[in-house]
């Protein structure tokens, strides 16, 4: 599909009533069709794997545009000084996530990006490098669980920033390390409950949601599964 066709089929399933559903969710964008989000997975499917015409759908700006643009990319060909020129201009916590999860977490040197994503201060750089955490931890089997431990103190020292959608990538990161096996589920347990003692409300928070969602019966269920597969 040329750019064009592409426009032209998103701005067909799009609809200003999703338009404005998307603002109650916090998506607000210069520009956008309405999308949802199967439609556009389901085009993405019928694409295929092209990154050139990923690299023209960014460049156009328009919100779908951006998110379809991660759902065909070919992180094969992303370099770091791309991924971070593309996190430079993200403006939404939905464009941001789909990178990360979808294209960034992929690259076969995701470390440098965290370190200076998270040490950032743009609210969805920042953002990007703690979701780039969670996604590891679901994404990336091969990784040692020594990884995941050197990133629970960088989770501890920006636990008390406020900004919702930081605080929100700092949670996501926590939990999602917690419920990748038995073993970090120690660890980040520890990093939660310091938290959830901490005299600042954001990191108070912070840790007692990540306990909430490390304790929940699908995370036992998990762990149970595992267990089962690794007795065999």
């Amino acid at each position: 599909m040329t750019l064009t066709e592409t426009l032209d089929h998103l701005k067909r399933r799009g609809s200003a009533a999703n338009v404005r559903g998307m603002a109650r969710f916090g998506i607000t964008a210069a520009k956008a069709f309405g999308v949802p989000a199967p439609a556009m997975r389901e085009l993405a499917r019928r694409i295929g794997t092209d990154h050139r015409l990923s690299a023209a759908l960014w460049k156009s700006g328009w919100y779908d545009a951006r998110i379809l643009a991660a759902l065909v990319a070919d992180p094969s060909t992303v370099t770091r000084a791309g991924a971070t020129r593309l996190a430079a201009q993200f403006d939404s916590w939905a464009v941001c996530d789909v990178w990360c999860a979808e294209v960034f977490c992929r690259l076969p040197e995701p470390l440098p990006l965290i370190a200076r994503w998270t040490a950032d201060e743009r609210e969805f750089v920042k953002r990007a490098g703690f979701v780039m955490m969670a996604a590891l931890a679901v994404h990336r089997k091969e990784l040692p669980d020594a990884l995941f431990r050197s990133f629970l103190p960088v989770i501890a020292r920006h636990a008390e920033d406020e900004r919702n959608f930081v605080r929100k990538g700092v949670n996501w990161a926590l939990r999602q390390i917690g419920k990748k096996n038995p073993a970090l589920h120690r660890a980040a347990a520890v990093t939660a409950r310091a938290l959830r003692a901490s005299a600042d409300r954001t990191a108070r928070w912070i840790g007692h949601d990540a306990l909430r969602d490390m304790q929940s019966p699908s995370t036992r269920r998990r762990f149970e599964r595992m267990r089962t597969r690794n007795d065999r």
